[in-house]
């Protein structure tokens, strides 16, 4: 793998790594290994299901861009009326806007689409506004965070601040690379419904997209 860039961050240190032999693109956190190229298909799902359970006018927002696997499938789905994306990392932002962009699509350049700055748990605190579907894949699950404060988005208090950015019958989603019972119990108990879809992968436990509706 070669490094394409390097980041610092408040966060820790952000590598954005490419397969010279694949053209397949990874993005790393402090050595761990968050998310590739290779394959979208559960970042889709993640978009697809959360707008066929949510009502019109099918305003979305999408916690955390990764590489655009989940902003490409929002904005060639004729469905959604604006596409908000929630992303921490400038950098992230920059790559999409260069050597990540087919991944999307070049779904920047939308007009429904508008990108904030910003840490997704202290945003949903105090943001206003309303959303049909939520969809967020900022970590490798509710319990695999990326850095530790991004677990407090999965507790009563996070789940419920999503919630009021919900419209009545509106859909959060949240992508996981393994099961968690725990999590999905807590959403049921503050939204009412939830659905699982498991998504096979190579190899490993499959991919998980919970789906909470507001009740």
């Amino acid at each position: 793998m070669e490094t394409v860039d390097r980041r610092d961050t408040p966060r820790g240190e952000l590598v954005l790594r490419r397969d010279p032999d694949t053209g397949r693109y990874e993005i790393i956190s402090n050595g761990t290994f968050l998310m590739d190229t290779s394959d979208g298909r559960s970042e889709r799902l993640l978009i697809t299901a959360a707008l066929d359970a949510a009502p019109a006018p099918y305003r979305v927002l999408i916690g955390g861009l990764g590489v655009g696997f989940s902003l490409n499938q929002a904005v060639t789905d004729p469905r959604p009326t604006a596409v908000t994306v929630l992303e921490r990392e400038p950098a992230v932002v920059d790559w999409q806007r260069a050597h990540l962009a087919p991944f999307s699509g070049h779904a920047l350049d939308d007009p429904r689409v508008r990108v904030v700055v910003d840490d997704l748990v202290t945003w949903a605190g105090t943001a206003t506004g309303e959303y049909d579907a939520i969809c967020l894949d900022i970590d490798n699950g509710p319990e695999w965070t990326v850095v530790d404060s991004n677990a407090a988005l999965y507790t009563v208090d996070g789940l419920t601040a999503l919630r009021r950015l919900l419209s009545p019958r509106g859909v959060l989603a949240v992508w996981s690379a393994a099961a968690a019972p725990t999590f999905r119990q807590r959403l049921a108990e503050l939204y009412g419904s939830v659905a699982v879809h498991e998504i096979p992968v190579p190899r490993g436990e499959p991919d998980v997209v919970y789906l909470a509706t507001r009740s």
